[in-house]
This record gives structure tokens, sequence and C-alpha cells, in this order.
């Protein structure tokens, strides 16, 4: 299939090999803007599935997000995916958003419930007028017009849920009312995922579920990533990584290799493909593309690229 940003994001994973994703958040300043479209540059030629674009808490990036997501369709070849939350919105609000989306051409939405603006772990309170749960926004979405949407899941339980059978429902609740995929919070060990996808294959549903990875570069994203996803700093792997503490290139090689075995083994376990939070850069991405063999193989294509 020829990559479009038309596309949808059923079509774009839908395939017969392993795919990959990138994800990105919208730039605050020139700087990086220019960061960003040279990361997205870098990344096209290895044809991504799709490109998705976070979404500020309590829209603080919402206008930038459109943008963004709106010049990634317009200008790229890539399938784009907009970021929208719940969280401090009214309903009307949230048709607004859908609206500017829509009429910027994005047919791909991930639909998320949100985190409390100031404080991701903080108490949450729907607006008065807004919606309690994603499950609600997706089903806005559908009625709104015909979006793909994508929802979010957690390896080990949203923080607050009350067990994992209860987020599971949560999941599968999404599902039911209209999501056709999910992707998770990054984590660093493969099992929780694992038992996440079978119980919700034990409850009959079937969407893909697709892994969020994050290339461990730097010993900031190593702790900073579990705390704000909610998954565990195995022991194992702070052990392993210990002896190179402070020490800013051996950390990240230790680090790219740790996060490699771990695609590879989701790979090995049949995951449909591996959803990159890639920190709006590019080099760690596409040295991951090409170790997994995941980016198509055409004449003429560089996959090493500059940081």
């Amino acid at each position: 299939m020829t990559t479009s940003s038309a596309s949808t994001v059923t079509e774009r994973i839908n395939v017969d090999r392993p795919f990959f994703a990138v994800e990105f958040f919208p730039p605050k300043d020139d700087r990086g803007e220019a960061e960003l479209w040279r990361a997205i540059r870098r990344l096209e030629v290895l044809d991504p599935a799709y490109v998705s674009v976070t979404y500020g808490a309590g829209g603080s990036s919402r206008d930038r997000t459109v943008r963004t997501v709106e010049r990634i369709a317009s200008d790229t070849t890539l399938c784009s995916m907009a970021h929208l939350t719940a969280v401090s919105h009214s309903t009307d609000e949230l048709r607004h958003v859908i609206g500017s989306l829509a009429a910027a051409g994005v047919r791909n939405i991930m639909a998320l419930r949100g985190d409390p603006p100031g404080d991701p772990l903080g108490e949450w309170v729907a607006h008065p007028e807004g919606l309690e749960y994603a499950d609600q926004l997706v089903a806005l979405i559908k009625r709104s017009g015909p979006f793909c949407v994508g929802v979010a899941a957690f390896p080990y339980g949203h923080p607050r849920s009350a067990d994992l059978d209860a987020d599971t429902e949560r999941l599968v609740g999404k599902f039911r009312a209209g999501a056709e995929f999910a992707v998770t919070q990054l984590f660093l060990e493969p099992d929780g995922f694992l038992r996440l996808r079978d119980r919700v294959a034990a409850a009959g549903f079937d969407q893909p579920i697709i892994p969020g990875i994050m290339p461990l570069t730097s010993e900031k994203t190593f702790h900073k990533g579990p705390e704000l996803s909610g998954s565990p700093l195995p022991a194992t792997l702070v052990e392993r990584l210990a002896p190179y503490s402070g020490d800013t290139a051996a950390f990240r090689a230790a680090g790219m290799e740790v996060t490699g075995e771990l695609c590879e083994r989701l790979l090995a376990e049949g995951v449909p493909g591996i959803h990159f939070y890639c920190l709006n850069r590019s080099t760690a991405t596409t040295e991951l593309v090409e170790r997994l063999g995941l980016a198509p193989r055409h004449e003429g294509t560089r996959l090493s690229t500059p940081a």
C-alpha cells in the first residue's frame, strides 16, 4: 500500500509484515518546529504506518496539535493521527475540535480521557458539561464522522483503576464504543503487555494492541518514563544499566541494546508493530527501525540519519 495522508490507521496497520509508527508532540517555539520537521522528513522515507501528534492537558496545545497534524496531512506522504483528550473540555468544545480536525483532512483520532492539568497523577475531575470516560469520547467521535479511532491501553493498569480486571473492562468498553485499535503506555519489560493482550483476547476482542516503546537514550528517560506511565522499573534492568550511570554515551548504547531486545521479544510474540515515542527526534527511532527490519527496503533509501 502506498502511504497517503488520507489513509486510515487501520488500513495502514492491516499489512502482512510488522510495521512501526511514531509519536510526536506539538512544538512550543520556532526552534522546536524546525527540530520536529527535521525528524519528520528523516522518518518519512522509512514509511511509518502512521504518525501521531499529542494534545496537551486541558487542550493547552490544541491549536498547535491541529496545525501540526494539518501540515503533516498536506505537506507529507504520511498517515497522520491527532490526539484528543476529554479533560477540561465541554462536549461542545470537543465537537468544535473534532470539526477542526475534519476540516483539516484528518481521519484518525486517538481518543483519551487525559491527565489533570499540572499533575498527571492528581485527582481527575470531569468538566461539568463534559465527558467522564474515554469510551464516551470514542462514541462522540464516531457519531461526528467517518473517523478511525484509537485508544490508550495500560499494561499494568491505569493508576486510577481498582485492579487489572477493571482496567481491562475499561479497555474493552472503548472497543465496544467503536475504537479500532489501542496503543499502550510505555513499558520496559514484555510480560505485562503480553498478559494484557491475553486478558483482552479472553474477553472476546481482537482489535490490535500496539506496544508503545520509548528508546532508552538517557538516564532521564529511563527513570522519568515509568514514573509518568505507571509501569514498573524492573530491578533486573536497573542492575543491568547501573554500571553506565554518569556516562552518557555508554548509557545510551546499553539503553538502546535493551530497547532493541525488548522490541525483538515483542515481535517474536506476534505483535503487529511498534509505536515509538520519539521525543521529536529521529536518530534513535531510525536505529531501531533498521535493527528490527521494520522499514521497506527501497533502492537508494538511506536508513542511517544524523542526529
